[in-house]
């Protein structure tokens, strides 16, 4: 299966090693898995992907707020109503769960289907999630 992950951690930088395990993941179960990172890509080629999923953490420990940029690059790739996705956050303070509920809330706004959502708790839980996808 062709995989797209969208990054979007809380800073500009490149992909944290909890985004590269689960790519890691799902590539050791045969899948093609992208790495879509939503700080430098605009999301154009996300409709030719079968799956999203979208990887995020709060902007804060003290905060339920994720990165706009998610909901950018969602809206930027049209055609991403009625595809399957996932939805991960990394737990990182308090208000994990809140940021949680935003994400679900921007990717249902998108007309996604959400089948599959986690809190990723370290980089070998990332990993481990990544070899569920599809299985």
């Amino acid at each position: 299966m062709r995989i797209a992950v969208v990054s979007a951690p809380a800073a500009k930088k490149e992909p944290p090693d909890y985004i590269k395990a689960i790519v890691k993941g799902m590539e050791s179960m045969g899948h093609r898995a992208d790495i879509v990172d939503a700080w430098t890509e605009d999301g154009m080629k996300l409709p030719g992907y079968e799956y999203i999923a979208v990887v995020t953490e709060p902007l804060s420990a003290f905060s339920g707020k994720i990165p706009d940029k998610i909901s950018k690059v969602l809206k930027a790739g049209s055609s991403v109503a009625g595809k399957k996705s996932a939805a991960f956050v990394k737990k990182t303070g308090l208000f994990t769960n809140r940021a949680f509920a935003n994400l679900m809330r921007v990717m249902e706004e998108e007309g996604m289907v959400v089948n599959w959502s986690e809190i990723i708790f370290n980089t070998p839980h990332a990993e481990a999630l990544g070899k569920q996808i599809g299985a």
